[in-house]
């Protein structure tokens, strides 16, 4: 399907080192003028960890713009400096957990709230494991801990996990197992 929108012109509303917030003069596809504002990021990454037990590496943590505290797969932005994705997704793993993984699969990627972001999370599927201090900056507080794979699915369906990265990167790493294409 071709693009129905014409943009006329652009300008940086506010911009700081995690985002942009750009706002657009445009044609809508109905052929009348409008606005369309955009918030800029750089991807972001999600880790599905699971060690030796089938057990997955899960964080809590109060989020600010929602007011609650999350139950989450290690997530978060990549950087500039990060020579590519998947090295994102290390040193986000590393920085809330303190985990390495020596093996590693991609999830494939989710655009997440696609009318008004170009935030595209990242999804893998860590395994092998090995486990040290995190690395937490100054800016996050963090429980770390461990659940089984199958509470984690059901916590996924049952609505007690409500982040979206979290909820496609384990719900298509159970297709996954189901499909014979891992093992948990």
């Amino acid at each position: 399907m071709p693009n129905p929108w014409t943009t006329i012109g652009t300008r940086l509303i506010y911009q700081n080192p995690w985002l942009s917030l750009r706002e657009d003069q445009v044609i809508r596809p109905d052929g009348k003028q409008g606005v369309y504002s955009v918030v800029e990021m750089l991807p972001s990454v999600g880790v599905v960890a699971i060690d030796a037990n089938g057990d997955v590496a899960l964080v809590e943590q109060w989020r600010y713009a929602h007011g609650k505290n999350s139950i989450e797969i290690p997530t978060g932005g990549s950087e500039k400096e990060d020579p590519d994705i998947q090295s994102a997704a290390r040193r986000e793993l590393a920085e809330e957990t303190g985990i390495s993984a020596r093996q590693w699969r991609s999830l494939g990627s989710i655009d997440n709230s696609n009318g008004a972001t170009t935030d595209v999370a990242n999804m893998f599927l860590a395994t092998d494991l090995t486990v040290g201090p995190p690395r937490q900056g100054g800016d996050e507080s963090l429980r770390f801990f461990w659940l089984p794979f199958p509470q984690v699915v059901e916590m996924a369906l049952d609505g007690r996990i409500t982040e979206s990265v979290t909820i496609a990167a384990v719900l298509k790493a159970e297709l996954l197992r189901r499909m014979g294409q891992v093992v948990i």
